[in-house]
């Protein structure tokens, strides 16, 4: 069987290369022909993650130092691995791009040079930090343009000039204004611009996080997860689908990319789904959701969870088993589907003799369980802090790698996974600097109030509305961007709007996070689905179109969990828990059946209204409301069932 591993550019055949290039901005690396650039750009992206794990377990410099060094860092990495244009010279590095990245460094050279300055000036700043601050959001935006497409940088340089011009607008979104020095101060020598809480995070957990993830495919994860998807689920009914949903899902939850995760997992699972008659639309759909899936997946959601814990002052725990009962019910929703599309089609598994046995795959790779339990252990019970406790998973990952010879990494392995863990890192990394500038003039302008109060206004009284207004705005807001700027973006932006009506904020920020995620399968900039279409030779809108039928879940429970947190688990018992698990459960089998439109033969479009309307009712748990919806449930079985037993006997009737 064809190993599967996490995406890295350089482990994908040259179709996977260049289908990730076309939908993945990110992973457009130069290959230098010469030996000498290539071995000082590996020295740099190695020493950025020896730094990143060397201050895991000693500490820090002084935050803005620290930040400073690691987005110069990365910055300097864009301007060597990324080339200006899409049909630029990727063999060469030209003199300017070198030039870029000096200056780059010089950036946070000079703040370690006169860091007692700077804080001593107090906001009045000097020319020199005038000079290295317009440096550094002009380096910011080129590397965001250069990583991630126009659509970021474009929005960044639209709110700097909304803070420059914003007292000449009327209306709710008109402020005092600021000049370019009171700006460009503000990102560069405070902790609340690029050197924000989004770096900050991507300085810390996140990178750890994506090293993790590097570690874990040098070791074969990747593939681990594919044998034992087919061995549990590859010989049931439409198998392969199946099997797409559960590795990609565990996948997607490490790494948290979305389209890459579509290109490599996809790349094994989208031709299986063919092969045993799923349609290539589809197939492709299924790969698409259950990717983007992966990032709302506790334990690590794509490191998601990490920034909503830092963003909310909350305990990480409480987020991770906050997010997971709503998880499962996404991907619950999408088995439900495959399954009844599958029935409906008459679509079968892949024959035992092709599979690899549970057993068999747990003797070869099973060990490699035992870093992703360390880290549960570690984040749940041992009261360590979670930058900690990814370094010594990390290092658990390593020895524990050790174990059996076809997953134990040399010298020359490690030494990979530090420069892909810092590559891999480059993109969210330069994403969250230019989010820094995005939520900096949002901070001094007070323009996520403003939207807020403007989502609001256009609510009126109805939370439903203003529901649908974030929904919207975060879908919008979350078009072409990575996950995690698109998270710390909307929950700037959008999050407010639900706070201001009495929500909960860990509520209001997961329902964000939701459709922001979801902008992803959304036509018409559904990244993820075009990705998959591009494997499965589909059509890339009726993919999007499948992949949001799909995810229809994930559409659905956010609004039932902001109107009963318990679907959060939150303030409630165990045996109050239970029950909503369970009628939530019942609901997301209806949700999907009336999406399908098939139970033991095809549901007339009037009782898969019902039906999805029993769904709602059961997602909301409420006695009277559940015993609307079991009725429901039960007149359709009956329905259902007999329609296709009389279906049967008249069949055989003609027959004989």
């Amino acid at each position: 069987m064809e190993k599967q591993q996490n995406p890295q550019p350089e482990e994908l055949t040259k179709e996977q290369v260049e289908l990730l290039e076309k939908y993945d901005a990110e992973s457009r690396f130069r290959s230098f022909k010469s030996k000498i650039v290539a071995i000082i750009v590996s020295l740099l992206a190695i020493s950025l993650s020896v730094y990143h794990l060397y201050t895991s377990y000693f500490g820090t410099p002084v935050t803005l130092q620290h930040r400073s060094l690691h987005v110069a860092a990365i910055l300097a990495l864009v301007f060597l691995l990324y080339p200006p244009f899409k049909k630029a010279n990727r063999t060469k590095l030209p003199w300017y791009d070198l030039l870029f990245a000096l200056m780059a460094f010089s950036t946070t050279v000079y703040i370690f040079v006169d860091y007692v300055g700077i804080v001593n000036r107090g906001g009045l700043p000097s020319q020199l930090d005038l000079l290295f601050g317009g440096i550094l959001v002009v380096l910011v935006l080129e590397a965001a343009r250069r990583v991630t497409g126009w659509g970021l940088p474009v929005l960044a340089i639209l709110f700097f000039l909304y803070g420059l011009f914003g007292r000449e607008l009327s209306g709710i979104f008109r402020h005092r204004g600021y000049t370019w020095d009171e700006l460009v101060n503000f990102m560069y020598v405070t902790t609340e611009g690029i050197y924000g809480t989004a770096i900050g995070v991507s300085a810390t957990y996140i990178f750890l996080f994506i090293l993790f993830g590097a570690f874990l495919s040098k070791s074969g994860m990747g593939q681990f997860f594919n044998d034992m998807a087919l061995a549990i689920a590859g010989q049931t009914r439409g198998g392969p689908a199946k099997v797409a949903v559960i590795a990609s899902g565990f996948l997607g939850s490490i790494n948290g990319a979305a389209v890459a995760n579509v290109v490599t997992t996809g790349s094994f699972t989208i031709p299986l789904m063919k092969k045993i008659g799923y349609h290539r639309n589809f197939a492709g759909a299924v790969e698409a959701a259950a990717s983007v899936g992966g990032q709302i997946l506790p334990p690590i959601m794509g490191a998601a969870a990490f920034i909503m814990a830092e963003m909310l002052g909350v305990p990480y725990s409480q987020i991770a088993l906050a997010a997971l009962l709503p998880a499962l019910l996404f991907y619950l929703g999408i088995i439900v589907q495959i399954h009844l599309r599958a029935t409906k089609e008459g679509l079968k598994g892949i024959s035992k003799e092709n599979l690899p046995q549970v057993m068999e795959v747990l003797k070869e790779r099973g060990h490699l369980l035992i870093p992703l339990f360390f880290l549960l252990y570690m984040l749940f019970f041992s009261g360590r802090t979670i930058i900690y406790s990814a370094f010594l998973t990390i290092l658990v990952t390593i020895v524990v790698a050790m174990i059996r010879k076809t997953t134990r990494m040399s010298m020359k392995d490690i030494v990979e996974a530090l420069e892909s863990g810092a590559r891999t890192a480059v993109g969210v990394a330069v994403a969250c600097a230019t989010v820094g500038i995005v939520v900096g003039v949002a901070t001094m302008t007070g323009f996520g109030l403003k939207l807020a109060n403007g989502i609001v206004t256009l609510g009126g009284d109805s939370l439903l509305l203003t529901l649908i207004f974030t929904m919207i705005a975060c879908i919008v807001l979350g078009m072409g961007l990575p996950s995690i700027p698109t998270y710390i973006i909307t929950a700037t932006m959008a999050a407010p709007a639900l706070i201001s009506y009495g929500i909960e904020p860990l509520v209001a920020h997961l329902f964000v996070f939701y459709f922001g995620l979801f902008a992803n399968i959304t036509p018409p900039v559904a990244l993820a689905a075009f990705a998959a279409a591009g494997i499965s030779g589909g059509d890339q809108m009726r993919t999007g179109f499948i992949s949001m039928k799909l995810a229809i879940a994930g559409f659905i429970v956010p609004f039932m969990f902001v109107y009963n947190d318990a679907l959060l688990l939150m303030n409630t018992t165990f045996v109050e828990g239970a029950a909503v698990t369970i009628t939530a459960i019942a609901g997301v089998v209806m949700l999907g059946t009336a999406a399908e439109g098939y139970l033991f033969s095809t549901i007339h479009w009037v009782l898969r209204v019902i039906l999805f309307g029993g769904a709602i009712l059961f997602m909301n748990p409420n006695m009277i409301q559940d015993i609307i919806g079991l009725a429901i449930i039960l007149v359709v079985v009956v329905w259902q069932w007999r329609k296709a037993k009389n279906s049967t006997v008249t069949d055989t009737n003609i027959a004989q």
